[in-house]
């Protein structure tokens, strides 16, 4: 007991030290196949849908949240009033349907009445996800204009990194949200080139073999075709309003260090190699403001520790750019997973250890139902541990 309490005040003591850096408290609010919002029950039910929000706001400024990050584009459709994409089907039951009341905005002035900060989550490249049928895509969404633009891998279809109307497209998306609504972050998480299927190839290799642009090798010239990306959606946000901040959610390895010595001591699935995200490099150019790794996995996994990994991000943590991590507390409690996630409150663990960690300047939470249903206690101890008092959100 003395040494449960003694560590709980250190993890306290810690997190006061670093109380003139301000701190990110936030939770992703996932509006794909009706995660967080809109309930599956409320499509379409417009009042229903508002009274659920202003709710769920209220819970997470309870808990002195001070961020939260809305998806808004799930599937190259939008939770928000858009001349460019339509109104998606996980709003209104049928994509291109338009309600009658825009959830971003409504989002932004509840939020910011709350002292909550609103950055927006958009997907950059997918447009369906498994069970969706392109042809069933709303008749003004891009895919039916410029069907070149886009490939299928696997079950799903994405827009194709490969090309310079994609990225244009990209950021038109973007200047529209910056330019209208008052968020403070546009934010990106994990998929851009998808996640590798066995014995299936990304078709892109024509697109290679006709403008490789100097590169010998697939991997670097896909690579470039994101980097390319992030540097001018990073370039459309300054030059509307320079504020705002952008920022990434990737899966949570860069690199194993076998691959590369700069790497993390762990053995998974790569960012670099996989999904041909050079996350280090867009820290490094100030490319991005800040990196919320995804580290769903607990302390002493093998092949991916969570203590290893908060450390090495928060190595690279510079003036440029901050570290935040990616919380899993969807794992706690679950039957099927590592004992860690069964036995006391991983998540508190984790916590307890981030304090530590000085790189380490905030946490965000998958996903925003976890936390207002106190799975497994772990928001009663958010209250009276971790985020006893209000601290506003991080700035640029």
């Amino acid at each position: 007991m003395k040494k449960t309490f003694l560590t709980t005040l250190f993890a306290i003591c810690a997190i006061f030290a670093f109380a003139n850096e301000p701190y990110f408290r936030a939770t992703w609010i996932s509006t794909v196949s009706n995660i967080d919002f809109p309930r599956v029950a409320d499509r379409g039910n417009y009042e229903a849908q508002k009274k659920h929000l202003v709710e769920m706001l209220d819970q997470l400024q309870a808990t002195n949240i001070n961020a939260v990050v809305f998806q808004v584009r799930p599937t190259a459709d939008a939770l928000y009033k858009s001349e460019l994409e339509p109104w998606s089907h996980w709003l209104t039951g049928k994509q291109g349907v338009a309600a009658t009341y825009d959830p971003l905005e409504l989002v932004c002035a509840e939020a910011h009445k709350r002292g909550i900060d609103v950055h927006v989550w958009i997907n950059p490249y997918r447009v369906t996800i498994p069970g969706m049928n392109v042809e069933n895509l709303a008749p003004n969404h891009i895919y039916h204009k410029h069907p070149e633009w886009f490939v299928k891998y696997g079950k799903q279809w994405y827009f194709n990194p490969a090309l310079q109307e994609t990225r244009d497209f990209l950021c038109q998306v973007v200047a529209d949200l910056v330019s209208r609504y008052d968020i403070q972050a546009i934010h990106m998480d994990d998929y851009f080139y998808p996640y590798p299927i066995s014995g299936e190839v990304f078709p892109d290799t024509t697109n290679f073999a006709n403008d490789p642009r100097g590169f010998k090798n697939i991997g670097d010239w896909r690579r470039d075709n994101v980097n390319l990306a992030i540097k001018q959606v990073h370039e459309t946000i300054i030059s509307i309003k320079p504020e705002v901040q952008f920022g990434i959610s990737p899966f949570g390895i860069w690199r194993n260090k076998k691959n590369d010595p700069r790497g993390s001591e762990t053995n998974g699935l790569q960012n670099y190699d996989q999904l041909y995200a050079d996350i280090l490099l867009w820290m490094e150019k100030g490319w991005i403001d800040y990196v919320v790794p995804q580290l769903y996995w607990e302390i002493g996994k093998k092949v991916a520790d969570y203590k290893i990994l908060a450390h090495w991000w928060a190595q690279h943590a510079t003036d440029k750019c901050r570290v935040y991590i990616g919380m899993a507390p969807f794992h706690l409690g679950s039957e099927k997973g590592a004992a860690a996630w069964r036995e006391g409150n991983e998540i508190c663990r984790q916590l307890r250890l981030n304090a530590t960690i000085p790189g380490i300047t905030g946490e965000c939470y998958f996903r925003a139902c976890d936390l207002i249903n106190n799975r497994c206690n772990l928001t009663d101890s958010l209250k009276q541990v971790f985020y006893p008092t209000y601290v506003p959100a991080p700035k640029k």
